[in-house]
């Protein structure tokens, strides 16, 4: 546990008992926990000092999850785990579109939203690994390479992929990756998403075989893994 001892997680959530089981949680797993019961003060806690990640209640007193989301966007890329009791797609995906990393639907059980934490502060120090990361991407020449070497993508290929390697553990929509390539996007139904995607796949693995960094998030669209 003495390597997360030190991150900070900010729990977002004016029901105190779901807060303090949260709370609760965090620290039995090592973590410092911090509270805000609505979201005028969450704010204010995040832009006084950005913890290490955000679990965030939608439905909020004084500012409501959304708001506060879009908020910090502006100023921080702190992971965000949005708690939420609205189960339908179309609010689901008005989470990830704010630019929340995450969610989880109530009622839930705490070692998922543990397990989610977990995984969420792992991607965040995968992002700013950058030494390390396996590929580079030069847009002046529409090109992306792999472990030193240049896949063969076709246009769209190269924006959709752009666009999931510049915000690594980001799940994006089907819609979002529409609108990745612009003039294109005309030409490619939301099916022929999930085609490039599966061509994106098999360029990655042709020149790392095994590798699986492009992953599915069902009901919702893709999120781009840094492999170990």
């Amino acid at each position: 546990m003495t390597d997360i001892t030190a991150q900070r997680v900010l729990v977002v959530e004016d029901d105190r008992k779901i807060s303090d089981l949260l709370q609760n949680y965090l620290r039995a797993s090592g973590y410092e926990a911090e509270a805000a019961y609505d979201g005028r003060d969450a704010l204010r806690q995040i832009e006084r000092q950005v913890p290490d990640a955000v679990i965030l209640d939608w439905m909020l007193p004084g500012l409501d999850g959304i708001s506060v989301c879009k908020a910090v966007r502006a100023f921080s890329d702190v992971p965000i785990l949005m708690l939420t009791a609205r189960i339908d797609e179309v609010d689901r995906l008005l989470g990830l579109d704010t630019g929340a990393d995450d969610y989880v639907c109530k009622p839930f059980a705490p070692r998922e939203v543990m397990a989610r934490i977990r995984a969420l502060l792992r991607r965040a120090e995968g992002r700013v690994k950058t030494s390390t990361k396996p590929w580079e991407v030069d847009d002046a020449s529409f090109r992306i390479s792999w472990r030193g070497q240049w896949l063969v993508l076709t246009r769209i290929e190269f924006m959709m992929f752009r666009l999931l390697l510049s915000r690594p553990g980001r799940v994006y929509s089907r819609d979002q990756l529409l609108a990745s390539v612009h003039d294109s996007q005309r030409d490619i139904s939301d099916r022929a998403i999930d085609t490039h995607i599966k061509n994106l796949r098999k360029k990655v693995q042709a020149v790392e075989p095994g590798t699986d960094c492009i992953a599915s998030v069902y009901g919702v669209g893709y999120r781009f893994d840094i492999p170990d």
